[in-house]
């Protein structure tokens, strides 16, 4: 077999890494519904691995760094159902006991609006067909055929529980271990492949480190505003909206993950509530979410997400349908950063293969100059003779 010259051609060892790495993807995807919960712990070994390694930096041994770092996470979460968890099982159980009187006074305003348009005859007659038809559809639904799904995902919840409750220990051991990792990894890696794949892992790190702690704090800062603008609104407007203040903040906050979407779902709730006490509480809740968005938008993500996330509002819509569709709901939250990865490889690449190829410094610096360490960094690990 001939090489190119200036080509070296992959070992036994590479093409062993490929298989594995091909197998791993295989059954992450045919057990997706069952490890669906590590997504949740990828996301706290982000927004924990930082502080694990400042604390061992400090001098603190990593296992006990690791150690207060999960004990810290768990407080939170505590110290946060403790306090909140309470009042918004209230809140839920109101909001259920109350939904069919908010949907019949929701739909009396409506009506009472449609009513008032000083619409044609034939298309009022073309409105009442479709709504008809639409409700007609709605009284059709197999019931039956809704709940075999259901019941058919038992298997599906009892293996997610159980993930869940392995969580915290899987999650200790990869914040205590996550340099050793690396350094495996780099030591399964035919040395002429080391630079590049720890370029790929440095731009996937950057995109979906600064996501997630921008989404978080994003979600923190639209719960709060939400809830303290409901609030405003149970003072100035009715206390109808004080009554679910809690519950709707969880949701803008929670719905805050999902781009485009997320936000209009959020406010649905708040509108309808709204549409119950009248034109002027439909209102004041469409133009309070309308407000937040548009703080959200104009001053928060710019300082919190940066450019590390940045596509086009077209490219963002097709990621979100296409995740959707792979992956439901986590699939569309994922889209954003998994898109932007692979934005920044595509860049990266088209450099490397270039002619002449761009060196692994000068195509980081193309993607971003932060990507670019002040000395080379890129570990480098003796794997002795043979290597």
């Amino acid at each position: 077999m001939t090489v190119t010259p200036g080509r070296r051609r992959v070992s036994a060892r590479g093409w062993l890494v490929v298989a594995a790495a091909a197998l791993l993807v295989l059954v992450l995807i045919l057990a997706f519904d069952a490890v669906r919960p590590f997504a949740v712990g990828v996301v706290l070994v982000y927004l924990l691995g930082p502080l694990v390694d400042r604390l061992e930096d400090r001098g603190v041994p990593r296992a006990l760094a690791a150690l207060l770092a999960l004990l810290l996470a768990i407080t939170i979460v505590v110290g946060v159902g403790a306090f909140a968890l309470s009042p918004l099982v209230a809140q839920v159980e109101a909001f259920v006991a109350d939904l069919p009187t908010i949907a019949r006074d929701a739909r009396g305003a409506l009506e009472a609006f449609y009513r008032g348009l000083d619409l044609p005859l034939d298309v009022r007659s073309q409105v009442d067909t479709l709504v008809a038809g639409g409700a007609a559809g709605l009284s059709g639904i197999d019931v039956a055929g809704l709940a075999r799904p259901v019941v058919g995902s038992l298997f599906s919840i009892v293996g997610a529980v159980t993930a869940y409750a392995i969580l915290p220990a899987w999650l200790f051991f990869v914040l205590r271990d996550r340099r050793r990792l690396a350094a495996a990894l780099e030591r399964s890696l035919p040395v002429a492949w080391r630079e590049d794949v720890f370029a790929v892992i440095a731009m996937a790190n950057r995109v979906f480190g600064n996501w997630i702690r921008g989404q978080l704090a994003l979600g923190v800062v639209v719960g709060l505003a939400s809830f303290v603008g409901l609030e405003l609104l149970a003072a100035v407007v009715d206390p109808v909206f004080g009554r679910y203040a809690i519950l709707l903040a969880l949701v803008a906050g929670l719905l805050e993950l999902v781009p485009f979407i997320g936000p209009i779902l959020s406010a649905i709730p708040a509108v309808l509530i709204g549409l119950t006490v009248g034109p002027g509480g439909f209102l004041a809740a469409l133009l309070l979410y309308l407000a937040i968005q548009q703080v959200e938008n104009n001053v928060f993500v710019p300082k919190i997400q940066g450019d590390a996330v940045e596509l086009h509002p077209s490219a963002v819509m097709v990621a979100l349908v296409a995740g959707a569709a792979i992956a439901g709901i986590l699939g569309a939250i994922l889209s954003l950063p998994i898109t932007a990865t692979a934005r920044d490889v595509f860049r990266y690449l088209f450099r490397r293969l270039s002619e002449p190829p761009a060196t692994v410094v000068e195509a980081l610096a193309a993607v971003s100059p932060s990507l670019v360490p002040a000395e080379p960094a890129l570990p480098t690990v003796d794997d002795g003779p043979g290597s």
